[in-house]
Formats: structure tokens, C-alpha cells, sequence
């Protein structure tokens, strides 16, 4: 570290505000989003899931509003045998609407500017590093782990002069607002696709001026007929791995779990003699089968599935992933509407076949349909793999730069290109 580098301590420089404790009557399905421990994702905040106040923000609600760029720390979750939910999960909230702050969900804020630059605290801080430490010394049960305000405060945070800081952050952010706007390309094209499956498969736009004719699933275009799951796809159910075998190493293949289809992370499975019909490729179409069901686009490369995560395999050339994606979507969500009186909901084998979709015999007619379903789901896919390349860039980059081991002006040209 450079001799002009010092160590402080967080709350040298910074403080921690606790969030309110709202009561389930205020809480409702529309309002203002209450930001709970569940919603810290790190590096961000997300909204997904999230409760909404239905009632109107008084002088006693005022400091617990959030607003984009707010830092925040889970101080309830389990201890470090699950660090994918464990206490300490820190994350930036990126919204420009306002939500409230839960209870046991925290602000990080400075409380020093002349000392840390706020953007480069938020970086050192959401660390892997710092938050096993977090959840190593966190006290409680195994699923009931807590930190306090005190404990957050008494991290070491290394602070090099302030530009330098500034610089530091720059770089970082600069990745962050990257991979920000990749985030943002993606959540359009999500729409741009839904909108067009909507027209073609829902309202029959194209052929609003044909003849029309009743079906199991009510009036559909003339020539066009009610299809079961295994007409169109082969369903491809995830096979048990020896956990043994895993490693961290990229050795093997990645081993997708239900876990991973939103971290993107997957452990690697060393063992060759896999079941071979497990194998994806990117840009294909997965769903996990325990707790949220929603479709998942696989980006990395050649990777196989690990129980409890099915893949939609189309069975014809006329059947796109695109199509794929869109047709699977509002039965996976009615299903789990359907299993919402349940801890954890269970997709089976007998529910997935019972899916039906509503197609044209005759398979041209869906040509154009498929063109440019296609052309949004490559960019969706070609998107998230350069998220991945950009927070892998990242992740490495950030111990090295907060170190010292490497120097902003030795790297800032190969970033800008990248950029």
C-alpha cells in the first residue's frame, strides 16, 4: 500500500441508519416500494418482490425515503454456510423513483467528504471480502444471523488521498454504468419481444381480417391449431451431480443450478461422463422448477443442468428460442400463482406437460415473426455476455486498484476502449 494510503476505520467517516419498522397492514400491492433485506442483490437493489406502502409519507417516514444511488447492507440473513443469503449483502439503489427503507436493511451514507469520497466507499465496501467477514462475526442462528450498526462501523476501510479515490471510482463506475446501460438495452428489448409475441400470439394482429374458429384455448386464426409441450419442444430435466466433484476453477463445465440461472455464476463440474442430454448452449431457454418460475436465457458457453432446472428444447427449425422464451412465460407464472399457499413452490414434471401453445399449420406464416424475435433475444444474449466479461473486468480490477498493486493512469486507455 502507498506510504500517503492511511486505514480508517468506517465510522471515522461514515454512519449507518437503520430502516423502519413497517407493519404488514400498511403494506399492500400497489404504493411506494418498501425496500426489504431480500431486495439487496449485490452489487444493486433490486425492486422484484418487494411490498409497496399504501399510505402517504409523513414527517416521521422522511429519512427513510431512498433515492437513486443510496448504498445499502442487509443486517439480518444466514451465516456464511450460505453466502448467496447471508447477513451483510450490500448493493446501490439505481431506481429513479423513491422507495422506504425496511427494517434491518440499512443506509450506509459519509459522513466525511473531505476524507472518502462517497463512490469509492461503496465500492471497497461491496467486497466479497467484507461481507464473509460480516457474516463470519455475525451473532444469532444459522438462518437468523444479525450485524449491528456498530459492527459495520468498526470495518477497516483503506483511504488513498481523495482524487485518488476519485479516480478509482471513476473506473469502477465507469464498468458499473456499462454494464447499468446493458441492463437497461436488455429490459427494452424484454418488452420490444413481448410486445411483438403479443401481437402475433395473443391478439392475432396479422390475420385480424381472416376467418377465426373456436379451440380449446377460445377463438384462434383459421389454419392455426392448439399444440401440447412435446409438439414443439423436447423438455430436458436437470440430472443430480456428485458434489464432490464441484470446483471453483473453471474446470469442466459449468454446472447450472437453479441458483445460478440469476447470479450467472455456476460452480464447474469436473467429471466427463455427464448425462449428454444435459448440455445447453447460449442463447438457450431455461426455467428452475423450485421457488420463482420465470424463463432464463443462458449467455456463457456449453454448460450442463443440474437437477430441478428444465430446458426448453425446440423440436423444429420454425420454432425460435425467442418464441421459446415468450410461449413458456405466462405458464410459468400461472403456475406460480397457482402454488403460492406453499413455503416454497414446487414446478413438476406433470405441470410442465399440461403446457399448451397456439400455433399455424402452416409454418410460414410465422417467417417474419421469427426474424425479428431472433434479432432481439441475439442482442439480449451478445448483452449479457459482455455484462459478464465487464463484471468479471470488475471484479478483479477493484482489490488491485483499492491495494495500490495497480495505478488508475496505468490502466484508464484499455478501459476507455473497452468502453
Amino acid at each position: 500500500m502507498p506510504n500517503n494510503w492511511k486505514t480508517y476505520k468506517l465510522g471515522d467517516v461514515a454512519d449507518v441508519q437503520n430502516g423502519f419498522a413497517f407493519k404488514s397492514k400498511d403494506l399492500g400491492e400497489s404504493g411506494i416500494p418498501v425496500v426489504k433485506i431480500k431486495n439487496i442483490v449485490p452489487p444493486n437493489v433490486t425492486l422484484e418482490g418487494a411490498g409497496y406502502f399504501t399510505g402517504e409519507i409523513d414527517s416521521k417516514l422522511e429519512k427513510y425515503i431512498l433515492q437513486r444511488n443510496d448504498f445499502l447492507i442487509s443486517m439480518t440473513g444466514s451465516t456464511v454456510n450460505v453466502m448467496s443469503s447471508a447477513v451483510g449483502k450490500m448493493g446501490r439503489y439505481r431506481m429513479d423513483e423513491i422507495s422506504l427503507l425496511n427494517q434491518r436493511a440499512g443506509k450506509i451514507y459519509v459522513t466525511n467528504p473531505e476524507k472518502a469520497d462517497f463512490d469509492y466507499l461503496c465500492h471497497f465496501m461491496n467486497r466479497y471480502e467484507v461481507h464473509y467477514n460480516l457474516a463470519l462475526n455475525a451473532t444469532g442462528s444459522a438462518n437468523q444471523a444479525n450485524i449491528s450498526p456498530a459492527q459495520i462501523k468498526d470495518i477497516d476501510l483503506v483511504l488513498p488521498p481523495l482524487q485518488e479515490q476519485r479516480s478509482i471510482a471513476s473506473i469502477l463506475s465507469a464498468l458499473d454504468a456499462k454494464i447499468e446501460l446493458n441492463l437497461q438495452q436488455n429490459k427494452t428489448l424484454e418488452e420490444m419481444a413481448m410486445a411483438l409475441y403479443k401481437h402475433w400470439f395473443v391478439d392475432f394482429g396479422p390475420f385480424k381480417d381472416g376467418k377465426f374458429i373456436e379451440s380449446e384455448l377460445g377463438l384462434i386464426p383459421e389454419g392455426w391449431e392448439v399444440k401440447l409441450v412435446d409438439d414443439l419442444f423436447d423438455v430436458v430435466y436437470g440430472a443430480p451431480f456428485k458434489s464432490k466433484l464441484y470446483n471453483e476453477n473453471y474446470i469442466g463445465y459449468p454446472l447450472i443450478r437453479i441458483r445460478d440461472l440469476k447470479s450467472g455464476k455456476p460452480q464447474y463440474y469436473t467429471e466427463e461422463n455427464h448425462p449428454k442430454k444435459t448440455i445447453i448452449e447460449k442463447g438457450d431457454v431455461l426455467a428452475g422448477m423450485d421457488a420463482l418460475f420465470k424463463p432464463y436465457l443462458w449467455s456463457g458457453d456449453r454448460a450442463v443442468l443440474n437437477q430441478r432446472v428444465v430446458y426448453f428444447k425446440p423440436k423444429h427449425e420454425f420454432v425460435s428460442r425467442g418464441f421459446t422464451y415468450e410461449a413458456i412465460k405466462p405458464w410459468l407464472k400461472y403456475f406460480e400463482g397457482a402454488k403460492v399457499g406453499t413455503t416454497v413452490i414446487h414446478l413438476s414434471k406433470g405441470d410442465i406437460d399440461t403446457f399448451k401453445f397456439i400455433f399455424p399449420k402452416n409454418t410460414l406464416q410465422i417467417r417474419n415473426f421469427n426474424i425479428q424475435i431472433e434479432s432481439f433475444h441475439e442482442k439480449k444474449v451478445n448483452n449479457y455476455r459482455e455484462i459478464e466479461t465487464l463484471t468479471t473486468l470488475r471484479d478483479s480490477l477493484l482489490p488491485k486498484l483499492i491495494s495500490g498493486e495497480v495505478r488508475v493512469k496505468d490502466i484508464k486507455q484499455e478501459i476507455v476502449k473497452l468502453l
